[in-house]
């Protein structure tokens, strides 16, 4: 007796992405802080699940992440460590492929006074332990025990190759002062979002031309401010200059942007532990550090 197989998936997916959103909720009494994560009810479905939503036209699924959250909760993130995506057949065959991230909130946490609509009618604060029970979806409960384990906090190393810049070869005056082309301005507009979804706070970069334009959005965009580094410049840099500016950029701590130049990057991956993954321009590795080792990477880019 033959049975009838599934239905296939559409040829190009559902693409969407949100993030679990972690923290440690206000001792009550003599309670210890108990583990909260950020929950949404979504009348038309009758469901709780994490926030979250489809990328729009051209979004980058990081920037649509946190677009989400905003949007749904009202709160204000940034993105920790990439989670598993899940993918799942939804109505009419299609695939669904969903981005998550761990994130904590950046201001107040309060959803108090968040206010219902057709789409979301309630924002919670709940204790982990009962969000197993209330999640309605097999997977979003796999999603929530995977960002339980990666929420220690890390140092975020944002490893940024300049966006397009002049042709060498057209270029006859110091190679420093070489500019950005039109593309490369674009980039380093459209890498804004980016940027911000990681509240990237040191911007540090190669006294070029054409690395300091990548960054200065960004820097312009959030009040950040930009520090130049001859140490990574083609001309300057050597393999103890990048080794001792990343280990200190590391130990400090901060949420660091790195923008560089193709020669210069396998010495910078070198000092991260990682190999060179050969970034075309306005291209960016996320590095996600804990007591100097690399937990997690991601890579992204813009056009």
């Amino acid at each position: 007796m033959s049975s009838t197989p599934p239905p296939r998936p559409a040829a190009h997916p559902v693409v969407a992405a949100g993030a679990v959103v972690l923290r440690k909720a206000p001792p009550a009494g003599t309670d210890p802080r108990v583990l909260e994560v950020l929950l949404v009810h979504r009348p038309k479905y009758d469901d709780w699940s994490f926030p979250k939503g489809k990328v729009d036209r051209g979004e980058h699924v990081v920037t649509a992440a946190v677009r989400e959250v905003a949007e749904e909760t009202g709160l204000a993130v940034r993105l920790g460590q990439p989670l598993d995506s899940q993918e799942y057949v939804i109505s009419g065959g299609r695939l669904k492929v969903v981005h998550y991230w761990v994130a904590r909130v950046l201001d107040s946490d309060d959803v108090s006074a968040y206010v219902a609509n057709r789409e979301i009618d309630q924002v919670r604060w709940v204790p982990v332990d009962e969000a197993r029970e209330l999640l309605s979806y097999k997977y979003d409960r796999a999603t929530l025990k995977q960002a339980v384990k990666r929420r220690k906090r890390t140092t975020t190393v944002i490893v940024l190759r300049h966006a397009h810049a002049r042709a060498r070869s057209h270029w006859r005056t110091d190679d420093r002062f070489r500019p950005l082309l039109k593309l490369g301005t674009m980039q380093a507009d459209r890498l804004v979002p980016l940027l911000a979804a990681y509240d990237a706070t040191r911007l540090v970069t190669s006294s070029s031309l054409r690395c300091v334009a990548t960054v200065v959005p960004y820097a312009d965009a959030c009040g950040r401010k930009v520090v130049t580094e001859d140490r990574l410049s083609e001309e300057d840099a050597t393999t103890r200059g990048v080794t001792d500016l990343v280990e200190e950029l590391v130990d400090a701590d901060k949420r660091t942007v790195l923008c560089t130049h193709r020669p210069v990057l396998p010495a910078v991956f070198d000092v991260l532990g990682l190999e060179d993954p050969r970034l075309e321009p306005g291209e960016m590795v996320v590095v996600h550090l804990r007591r100097g080792e690399a937990v997690a990477v991601e890579r992204h880019g813009v056009r």
